[in-house]
């Protein structure tokens, strides 16, 4: 099999997550922060362990600042519901994934005004149409870091400059960015980072977490037993724990954390350049098909590890079906959980499309085969 999938989640993660997987269940399976026996200390030590590395991923000077999520969309309804009332004013990018635009929904129903500013043919957003639509009540600009449909890498640092400059939070969804691109929350003027574990941080499924910078005080989603001031009615107001009520994932954690520590050692950057050269492949390869159409970017520089595309009329996931049953390639068809973007682009009629998304494991000779199973397709729905 060809695995191009690693935009939902990657696959296969580094030997050494299944390994801390296995033997963390094994050894340290108790609850972290729920009492002083030596099994639920190292579950402890463990998740601490994993706050410190990604901070150093992620260039976060105070560890504490990351809070674990089950996922990127957990994270982002923290940041959103957490963050604006009735009243406020909220800009968002058209291009958004549906766990910023339907809490969004659910946000102007109940009296928050938001503005959709509209991206160009590549779903990139032009920083001075945000600029311009900054109001008085503006309380916070959503943008994602890359489109999970066109790959297209937003200019996050001059939309956050722009939020800076008018005293507005920016939240950033950064799924399809965390592990592939070098961050570091520094210097990136960012206030809110949602993230997920289990695609580009190589870790298991069920992780993720949400950045939250200096005076940022969202109201927690979840409130209840945090392992800390269990005598007090109130929720802690400290980070992490204001935000981390119940057992926390700490198997999956544990296993994210190797998932850090292999990127620690090999470089965000070293995956950069494999990832990139890739993914000009796939796009050089597939422009030379006939009948099929490619969205986003030309240049792969300006996009993620990931190519989506179309083939003819063929609805897109009876093509992903095709590729996969005929051809043993792993993609993703469908609307990516992204109609705004797939509405963008005119995709909608075809069900969305097919999107191909190498990873750090993927061989240049996989992309070839996987270009040349679409051209293949493609001369087939041409002869039908």
């Amino acid at each position: 099999m060809i695995y191009l999938d690693n935009a939902a989640t990657s696959w296969p993660k580094p030997e050494q997550v299944y390994r801390t997987l296995s033997s963390f269940a094994r050894r340290a399976g108790a609850n972290p922060g729920r009492g002083a026996h030596r099994m639920a200390l190292e579950a402890a030590r463990a998740i601490v362990g994993v706050r410190a590395d990604l901070a150093s991923l992620l260039g976060v000077e105070q560890p504490e600042r990351i809070v674990f999520t089950r996922n990127a969309t957990e994270a982002l309804n923290l940041a959103l519901f957490g963050s604006v009332k009735p009243g406020d004013h909220v800009i968002v990018s058209d291009v958004e994934h549906n766990a910023v635009m339907r809490p969004l929904k659910v946000l102007k129903d109940r009296g928050v005004a938001v503005t959709t500013v509209r991206t160009d043919d590549h779903g990139r957003i032009e920083p001075d149409l945000v600029q311009r639509a900054l109001r008085p009540n503006t309380r916070l600009i959503a943008l994602t870091y890359a489109s999970n449909v066109l790959g297209t890498i937003q200019p996050v640092a001059e939309v956050g400059r722009i939020a800076r400059e008018a005293g507005v939070a920016f939240l950033v969804d950064a799924a399809q960015a965390v592990g592939e691109l070098p961050i570091d929350l520094r210097t990136l003027p960012v206030d809110l980072m949602a993230f997920s574990g289990h695609k580009g941080l190589l870790g298991p499924t069920g992780t993720g977490g949400l950045y939250i910078g200096p005076g940022q005080n969202p109201e927690p989603l979840i409130y209840g037993g945090t392992g800390s001031r269990s005598e007090v009615d109130y929720q802690p107001e400290f980070l992490p724990d204001r935000y981390e009520s119940g057992t926390l994932n700490s198997v999956g954690l544990a296993g994210l954390g190797a998932g850090v520590r292999f990127l620690l050692k090999k470089k965000v950057q070293e995956v950069r350049r494999h990832t990139l050269a890739l993914t000009q492949r796939l796009l050089d390869g597939l422009a030379g098909i006939a009948g099929v159409t490619v969205y986003g970017p030309e240049e792969a520089a300006e996009r993620v590890a990931l190519v989506s595309f179309n083939v003819g009329y063929l609805p897109s996931t009876d093509g992903a079906y095709l590729l996969d049953r005929g051809y043993g390639i792993a993609c993703r068809g469908g609307l990516h959980c992204a109609p705004a973007a797939h509405r963008k682009l005119g995709s909608l009629a075809l069900g969305g499309a097919i999107r191909f998304s190498p990873g750090i494991f993927t061989t240049a000779e996989e992309i070839d085969q996987a270009v040349e199973a679409v051209a293949k397709l493609a001369r087939e729905c041409r002869t039908d």
